[in-house]
């Protein structure tokens, strides 16, 4: 019976892990998928990563369309002048350039950098990190591994703890 009892609870321990774990590191696909940026210039989701190395990057995936990104906003913004120091990184879902153009006026997204997903829903990034919904905020590090990789609030506990702790260092 002890054996047993042991064996289920390694089991749950096991399929826990390997279920709920969260990946530090982006998969090579992701890595090369494409994104535009406001010139219309063609950049690697690597070379976005890249520009951030050395700094701590929060990625706000969106679109002009959703109605929870467009709520999320005054946090995210509020977000940006908290932490001065995290680089703001947009990352849009939008169905077509005007359409994401028009979105990053209307809602003044001033701060941070614009990139614009071309394949939609179906991005190799977005297909690694099992986007199910946006908004979704992510937190990569310094050396470009993951922190936080599901927040669909702004003001998710975990992601404010992990940006207080990183700007009081």
């Amino acid at each position: 019976m002890k054996k047993r009892y042991y064996l289920i609870v390694f089991v749950c321990l096991f399929v826990n892990t390997h279920l709920f774990s969260q990946d530090t590191k982006f998969s090579k696909e992701a890595l090369e998928d494409t994104f535009l940026n406001l010139e219309g210039d063609t950049i690697t989701f690597e070379n976005i990563l890249q520009k951030y190395k050395g700094n701590v990057a929060f990625l706000d995936i969106w679109a002009s369309w959703c109605r929870d990104c467009i709520v999320g906003m005054p946090k995210v913004k509020k977000l940006t002048k908290k932490y001065p120091n995290i680089k703001f990184v947009y990352l849009s879902l939008d169905k077509g350039l005007s359409n994401w153009k028009k979105g990053i006026e209307k809602y003044k997204l001033e701060q941070g950098e614009h990139y614009y997903a071309p394949n939609g829903w179906e991005s190799a990034i977005f297909t690694a990190i099992n986007l199910d919904w946006i908004p979704r905020y992510m937190l990569i590090d310094e050396k470009g591994e993951i922190l936080i990789h599901k927040a669909i609030k702004a003001d998710d506990k975990k992601l404010r703890i992990k940006l207080t702790n990183i700007e009081n260092r």
